[in-house]
């Protein structure tokens, strides 16, 4: 009877016992680690491979250690010369420290993804729309070095930042062609500007010389009818030697 009974129990307990093993049989991809808890308590994080964890007094959660691509959503952003725009960025984060994004934080993706979206909002507030426009790298810099710092703590360690986009409203895209435009002016006048006073100082230096030797300046004078008279224009040229010129001139001094 005793051994009929013993026969009993150990048909329904073996049965029993290879449920249990089974049901604790864990396995763990090598970009995963398990984070065990024994009756509540922390115990050890586990992985990658096969784990062991007892039914009823042991717990696991799973943490991937993979680089997480997070999109931030559009923000609204005033820069500090009172612009409004709407800017958006990636985060690129993983986990480090898979005991700390497990006891640490609850929801450690949500929770990076609000911390991204305020340091974004207000590393960009203190920037002028230029800035914003013209050193994203700088920018993208700042931001991760925050987010980096304050994560820490979380076992996240954000590798990288990058601003996407930044949306302006149509009024501010037509003011910043103006803008454009006016720079563009400016710069050719500068440009003009410049020309008109190399062709100055060539000419007083062209004039100069012509000066010191008279002979020099009568070829001038016969190679500017040449090229006149090689215009078709309805253009009369009736030429005047110079000597005659520099004989009037002190006559006409004199009657002054």
């Amino acid at each position: 009877m005793i051994f009929e009974l013993n026969l009993g129990l150990g048909g329904v307990l073996v049965p029993i016992l290879l449920i249990l093993l089974i049901a604790s049989l864990r396995i763990l991809r090598e970009y995963e680690r398990g984070v065990v808890f024994q009756l509540g308590r922390f115990w050890k994080v586990k992985g990658p491979g096969l784990v062991i964890v007892i039914p009823g007094i042991q717990q696991m959660v799973r943490v991937d250690l993979r680089v997480v691509t997070m999109d931030v959503e559009p923000q609204d952003v005033i820069s500090r010369d009172n612009v409004s725009v709407k800017v958006n960025a990636v985060v690129f984060f993983r986990v480090v420290d898979p005991q700390k994004a497990i006891i640490q934080v609850e929801q450690f993706l949500m929770a990076t993804s609000q911390l991204a979206q305020t340091t974004l909002r207000v590393v960009l507030g203190k920037h002028e729309l230029d800035e914003m426009l013209a050193e994203r790298e700088r920018l993208n810099l700042d931001v991760q070095k925050i987010l980096d710092a304050q994560t820490d703590s979380w076992g996240i360690k954000v590798t990288n930042v990058e601003i996407k986009h930044i949306d302006l409203n149509e009024s501010m895209i037509r003011a910043i062609a103006r803008q454009a435009e006016a720079e563009r002016e400016r710069r050719a006048k500068v440009i003009h500007a410049e020309g008109e006073k190399e062709a100055a100082a060539a000419l007083l230096e062209a004039a100069t010389m012509l000066a010191q030797r008279p002979e020099a300046m009568q070829l001038r004078y016969l190679q500017t009818m040449t090229q006149v008279a090689g215009d078709r224009a309805t253009t009369v040229v009736l030429p005047l030697p110079l000597d005659l010129l520099a004989a009037l001139k002190p006559r006409a001094t004199a009657d002054r």
